[in-house]
């Protein structure tokens, strides 16, 4: 059977480069669960992937760190014809073929079936940078940070973990404190709930290694500079949770809020996340996630747009989440 998808390969000066192909079955990798594709997404990772960022380990190879669809053929006793399922992470894009394609052939260990309150174009609404938020904010209430403890903040809040986390945050009853450096985005945070809106800039500049109390919690998704800045500003036992590093892998700050104030910093991965932390995780996004919100966030473009758009994500010009439609 044929199926189109982007394929990503290596040219001989060493960059990458994508082209919209049809393919047949038999390239699918080894997996014991066939899916028919129904949508995928962007993220920041699937961004730098097809900007050769050494994401992609083996070429040819069909990026996509995300699809959904439904089940057309399983040998794993928990799958059905007919499931309704979710791929997030794990290797797809690395070294197994991703979701931007009309099929995918994947281990059932790297499914989740889906709610029922969400169908496949919802579940690519939330993504990796959904679930990425959901794990966070599982981490922030497994550390006892209620809502009325104090201000949360959420660093990079333009973005998908971001627009996510300032939904769920609020729709849990948090107080939350937004950090962009689009100050046209702020009546977008303050629709998804954001109670304030702060510029990125009065966290990116160097400060002194503990200032004021302010934050209770904080769920970064920008690294470096900031997330130094925002664990200095964190409240006694407060936690700060981290998943990104567009500001910097580097942690330019010292041990002192640790010492002094017993911050706890937590790293997210939703990489290689347990099942039952997904299914977790997934659970808890149906039940808590405001559809109406979630579509607020969110456009759609098709396969042969993707190598478009991830140029404009890398040049700051995206703002929540890009949905694809792989039959486009």
């Amino acid at each position: 059977m044929s199926f189109r998808a982007l394929v990503a390969e290596r040219a001989a000066d060493g960059a990458v480069t994508t082209t919209l192909q049809d393919l047949q079955d038999d390239i699918l990798l080894d997996g014991n669960v066939s899916v028919r594709v129904e949508w995928s997404n962007v993220n920041y990772k699937d961004a730098i992937a097809l900007a050769g960022m050494q994401i992609i380990q083996t070429f040819p190879l069909i990026p996509g760190i995300d699809f959904a669809g439904t089940v057309e053929a399983s040998s794993d006793p928990r799958f059905q014809p007919g499931d309704a399922v979710v791929a997030t992470g794990w290797d797809l894009s690395q070294a197994h073929h991703g979701g931007y394609a009309q099929r995918a052939r994947v281990p059932g260990d790297w499914l989740v079936k889906l709610p029922a309150a969400l169908d496949a174009r919802a579940a690519m609404a939330i993504g990796t940078a959904g679930l990425t938020a959901m794990l966070s904010l599982l981490e922030v209430e497994r550390h006892g940070v209620a809502p009325g403890d104090g201000d949360v903040l959420v660093t990079g809040a333009s973005g998908g973990v971001g627009s996510v986390a300032v939904a769920l945050l609020s729709g849990r009853g948090y107080r939350v404190v937004a950090s962009t450096g689009k100050p046209a985005e702020a009546e977008y945070l303050r629709a998804l709930g954001a109670a304030e809106i702060i510029d990125r800039a009065t966290l990116s500049a160097q400060g002194a290694p503990v200032q004021a109390e302010r934050w209770a919690a904080t769920l970064d998704a920008v690294g470096g500079q900031t997330l130094v800045n925002a664990l200095a500003q964190t409240r006694y036992r407060g936690i700060a949770t981290t998943c990104g590093f567009v500001g910097g892998r580097e942690l330019p700050g010292t041990v002192l809020p640790f010492i002094l104030r017993g911050v706890t910093l937590a790293g997210i991965d939703s990489v290689r996340a347990s099942a039952a932390l997904r299914e977790q995780a997934w659970q808890r996004l149906a039940a808590d996630l405001d559809l109406a919100k979630l579509a607020a966030t969110t456009h759609e473009i098709g396969l042969g747009e993707v190598p478009a758009f991830t140029a404009r994500m890398l040049q700051g010009q995206a703002k929540g989440r890009t949905l694809i439609d792989v039959n486009r």
